[in-house]
């Protein structure tokens, strides 16, 4: 099952539970995958689960953006509403990599570049990156690759 048939199962779910909060979110998530799809596709197409990821992870840091902005703003009621939807759309990514994992993951990337200075570092980002496959956000992993390449 894809992401997105996922998403519409839970959707069904949700309406029947009538869980108000949770079919928010997820109609949302639904909408932003449905733009990727027009935008890269067109009409009627369908998004890999690469790309759906990718779609969710940005909701999800748009929601933690706007958990600060609304503490700055003494708005805590809706930084816990945004508190929600993140813990809804984040049972829909994979789980993220553990700091061992991340360590072994970029070494093995520099092994298989060659790489011997910071110079080569996006070459290594690529390779580690691609690796990576979206468990684990692109400054962690860079910061990873700075401090083996150093």
């Amino acid at each position: 099952m894809t992401i997105q048939e996922r998403i519409d199962a839970d959707i069904k779910e949700a309406m029947r539970a009538k869980e108000a909060d949770k079919l928010s979110a997820l109609r949302m998530a639904k909408s932003a995958l449905m733009n990727m799809a027009i935008e890269k596709h067109g009409a009627g197409g369908k998004l890999g689960d690469l790309d759906a990821l990718n779609v969710i992870r940005k909701q999800v840091k748009q929601r933690h953006e706007s958990v600060q902005g609304f503490e700055k703003g003494g708005r805590p009621d809706l930084a816990e509403k945004e508190r929600k939807e993140i813990d809804y759309l984040t049972e829909y990514l994979p789980a993220p990599l553990a700091e061992s994992e991340i360590q072994q993951l970029v070494r093995e990337a520099v092994k298989e570049v060659g790489a011997t200075s910071k110079a080569q570092m996006g070459a290594v980002m690529k390779v580690a990156t691609e690796k990576a496959a979206g468990r684990v956000e692109g400054k962690v992993l860079s910061q990873a690759v700075q401090r083996i390449l150093s």
